[in-house]
């Protein structure tokens, strides 16, 4: 008999009668830690304060709710900003005739699904189901926690090929984890062996996704249009076609699959936003101005809501030509996102742009050297506006902030900005000189940060050392004595404080990467063996 009375249960439901019902079941269960939500963005607040065992979601969450998201999309929300990990049981609770619809349409499916209407027994019995479930995966799981992903595939691998009942899920996971790597090539063979013995949606998607990763664009372009035409409410099928057609340079084509997408699911603030972006690259500006319209809205009382999106807003009314409704969009700003550490800066940026479209040279100057400040001590900003920024600096001569914004980015390791992109700026404004001071600066600095872990390894701080050394590798990769430096400063570690997963990765990267540059490197073969030496150290295999 399972023991039940330790588990937490947030139930989700708007309906006041069966919360009840669900509390009287899970009592009848044993089950008495258990707390409730009355819609996506109340249930969103309960897991930011606390991990739970199971989520009891139901699919119908209600139109009348003020974020219109329904359990599917709430589910995709709270995996995208992770707040629930992989061992939190999602169950979710619809109607046979939505069931039939949305079962096959989801890639990140729940763990189960109870059709009402349903009985304690049932509900009893898809408890014991997930909880037995979640314990096969449990090693797994820890693996993938620890960051040890190459001991998480050779789990799924062990597991597959023992013939369990989840042979397949572990097949699935383990090509997601080859994907997470970059090892489109594994995955593509994992997902045609599923596919071999049946016909599965998240497998063809799956396959799509790591043709796409192998640039054969136009194979996964078929697949996906086949796979909206047999499902059309498949929903990351649009996502990825869109994708596939913005990397071949067919933004309108882009365009033309998530409006279509939206008119078939219109709550998704992420796919509103990527087709607000595609439609102002594009040039369609009244198609950008309802969507980022839609987006500011539908965010208005979310937990995600982001003062970007006022930006991009801004400089699609701009773009139109309408600044009495880019100012109020700024005033929007300041009044109701005061406090959030981005705010300032997306403030910043904005009124540069209505600055500069009204012609008013001082005042864009000054609120783009406000924006840079801004910028420099809000984190989280996006790399589109760090790069915007950078080019309205450019255009206003504004040389030095243009260098500092981009420097700042590219010390950021959170940031998504390239030195490639960062150089792009300067590259395609016409001032490659920039470009090259920014690169003679960038030298100095990971000369200065090579300088600066030398001393924290001196005093005993090797996790200092290689942080700092992993900034300096993010700002000159390829730098041969970077990566020899990390290299020496992760076994270092390793040998004095234990084995750590992500930077024994990190390191074999390293090697092979100094293998490629210099094979015959005279520290080459004695690192090598050093980090062999570390492996059979700690019992680690493969």
């Amino acid at each position: 008999m399972q023991d039940n009375s330790k588990l937490s249960v947030l139930v989700i439901d708007p309906s006041p009668g069966m919360r009840g019902s669900f509390q009287n079941m899970l009592n009848l269960l044993n089950i008495s830690k258990i707390e409730y939500a009355v819609s996506a963005g109340t249930a969103v607040r309960a897991v930011m304060k606390k991990q739970f065992d199971i989520v009891l979601c139901e699919y119908d969450l209600g139109s009348g709710q003020e974020d219109g998201q329904d359990g599917q999309q709430l589910l995709e929300d709270l995996r995208h900003h992770r707040l629930i990990g992989m061992l939190t049981i999602f169950i979710m609770i619809t109607s046979e005739g939505v069931y039939s619809k949305v079962v096959s349409a989801a890639e990140l499916t729940p763990t189960d699904y109870i059709l009402k209407p349903f009985t304690v027994d049932m509900l009893s019995g898809r408890i014991a189901r997930a909880l037995e479930r979640r314990a096969a995966f449990v090693p797994t799981y820890l693996q993938i926690g620890q960051g040890d992903l190459r001991a998480a595939i050779r789990s799924c691998a062990d597991a597959s090929a023992r013939g369990t009942r989840y042979a397949v899920d572990f097949m699935r996971l383990r090509a997601e984890l080859h994907l997470n790597l970059g090892e489109v090539q594994q995955a593509e063979e994992l997902y045609r062996a599923i596919l071999q013995s049946k016909s599965i949606g998240w497998a063809e998607l799956g396959l799509a996704r790591a043709l796409a990763g192998q640039e054969r664009l136009d194979e996964a372009v078929e697949m996906l249009n086949a796979l909206i035409s047999s499902n059309p409410r498949f929903m990351a099928a649009y996502d990825l076609l869109a994708q596939c057609h913005e990397q071949a340079g067919r933004n309108g084509d882009a365009k033309r699959v998530l409006e279509e997408a939206v008119a078939v699911s219109p709550h998704m603030v992420r796919r509103l936003r990527h087709l607000g972006h595609v439609a102002l690259d594009s040039g369609d500006v009244a198609a950008a101005e309802k969507s980022y319209k839609q987006v500011v809205a539908r965010s208005r009382y979310s937990e995600f809501r982001d003062p970007e999106d006022h930006v991009n807003l801004a400089r699609t009314l701009l773009r139109k030509g309408d600044q009495p409704a880019a100012a109020a969009v700024v005033r929007d700003i300041e009044k109701s996102m005061r406090g959030n550490p981005k705010a300032e800066a997306c403030m910043a940026v904005s009124s540069a742009m209505i600055h500069d479209a009204a012609g008013e040279q001082e005042a864009a100057e000054a609120a783009l050297n406000a924006a840079v400040e801004a910028v420099r001590a809000a984190p989280g900003l996006s790399a589109q506006l760090k790069l915007g920024l950078a080019r309205s600096c450019l255009a206003h001569q504004l040389d030095n902030q243009a260098t500092q914004v981009m420097l700042d980015a590219l010390a950021d390791p959170d940031s998504g900005v390239t030195v490639g992109q960062a150089t792009g700026v300067f590259v395609k404004a016409g001032r490659p000189d920039l470009a090259d001071t920014m690169g003679s600066k960038m030298k100095r600095q990971v000369a200065t940060l090579m300088n600066v872990a030398t001393e924290k390894s001196a005093m005993g701080d090797l996790k200092g050392a290689v942080h700092t050394l992993s900034e300096a590798l993010r700002m000159a990769p390829g730098n041969l004595p970077v990566m020899l430096a990390l290299s020496k400063a992760i076994l270092r570690q390793v040998d004095e404080l234990g084995w750590d997963h992500p930077l024994a990765e990190l390191c074999s990267q390293q090697l092979s990467n100094i293998r490629q540059l210099d094979p015959s490197h005279a520290q080459l073969a004695e690192l090598t063996d050093a980090f062999h030496s570390a492996k059979r150290r700690y019992g680690i295999s493969g």
